[in-house]
């Protein structure tokens, strides 16, 4: 929370800086009698749906910038995670906002997010959330008043692990990658491919990684707590059936794989290995703390495993010398 809410601030104020930076361009002419400028205007009313995983950044990404540029705002949060939303709109009426700048819509998707989608007095729509969701809504989009649609959807990352890199850095980070938020974030580390070389030491620092962090998994509310519950118990059985999938098809899973003995809806952190490109862990997104590692042998292999997938959101490397970081991110 303290992470989520510092940067949330510190959205919050870069945006308010550009509030008297946004403006056009007088464009020279070899014409005295014209005059050519361009001007900036605010595309009018956003439309923006949030996800539940991080409540409070998610609604300062999506207003800040809409009122920045002088747009009005329906924000429609997570029905999981509606409180925050609601109370972060109830400062902005304290703020002295004048009624209608920002308007808070609490629903389910299929019913508030699905009315924005297609409203014809919706000008822009903004979603962060599931691929299959962002296909309805830019469907919705086309077939109503063609409104302007921003996307931000699932990802499957892959984190590569180079033998020149920091092995104990690379784990600790490996890990983290995956773990924070328990796994509950759309740019998650879940895909680790470490070279041949260096994969047996490497599986063993994550290992132990992954094992001080699952001791570190309980009540969110202890100053010690690395790891709470997931969100629901929808999405616990969701990332359950990935471990269960995983475990049938063959993958070995050198830690977690178990249930949780207790109330809550947690889920111990799982790393997988002896992995497949064809296992549904490696293909899908799975939004919990899981994690499949694979090798490869060389860098022309590590790109074409990584690059094997539907998602494109975010990736990872670790290696030394830079110069080798930096060819692989030109692929």
């Amino acid at each position: 929370l303290e992470l989520d809410l510092a940067e949330s601030i510190a959205c919050l104020r870069y945006y308010a800086g550009w509030t008297d930076k946004i403006a056009g361009q007088t464009i020279p002419t070899d014409d005295l009698n014209k005059l050519a400028y361009t001007l900036h205007e605010p595309i009018g009313v956003c439309a923006q749906i949030i996800p539940w995983n991080y409540p409070i950044q998610m609604w300062a990404w999506k207003t800040a910038p809409a009122l920045a540029a002088g747009c009005t705002v329906i924000m429609k949060p997570s029905e999981l995670t509606p409180l925050t939303a609601l109370k972060l709109c109830e400062l902005i009426v304290e703020a002295g906002f004048p009624p209608g700048v920002l308007n808070c819509l609490p629903s389910t998707g299929p019913l508030g997010g699905a009315a924005l989608s297609c409203h014809m007095d919706v000008d822009k729509i903004a979603f962060t959330g599931s691929t299959a969701t962002g296909r309805k809504i830019l469907q919705a989009a086309a077939q109503s008043n063609l409104k302007k649609v921003t996307l931000e959807l699932g990802g499957k990352s892959p984190h590569l692990i180079f033998a020149s890199a920091d092995l104990d850095k690379a784990a600790e980070q490996a890990v983290l990658g995956i773990m924070s938020n328990m796994g509950q974030d759309c740019c998650g580390g879940s895909r680790i491919y470490a070279e041949a070389s260096i994969y047996d030491k490497f599986i063993e620092k994550v290992a132990a990684r992954a094992k001080e962090f699952s001791s570190k998994v309980g009540d969110p509310f202890a100053d010690d707590t690395q790891g709470g519950p997931l969100v629901s118990a929808g999405q616990r059985d969701k990332v359950w059936g990935y471990i269960q999938s995983g475990i049938n098809e063959g993958a070995k899973t050198i830690v977690g794989g178990k249930g949780w003995d207790g109330k809550g809806f947690y889920i111990l952190p799982t790393v997988f290995t002896d992995i497949k490109p064809s296992m549904k862990i490696v293909r899908e997104e799975i939004f919990g703390p899981v994690v499949a590692i694979g090798k490869f042998e060389t860098e022309q292999e590590a790109i074409e495993l990584a690059n094997a997938t539907t998602y494109g959101l975010a990736a990872g490397i670790q290696s030394s010398p830079f110069v080798l970081a930096s060819l692989s991110t030109q692929n």
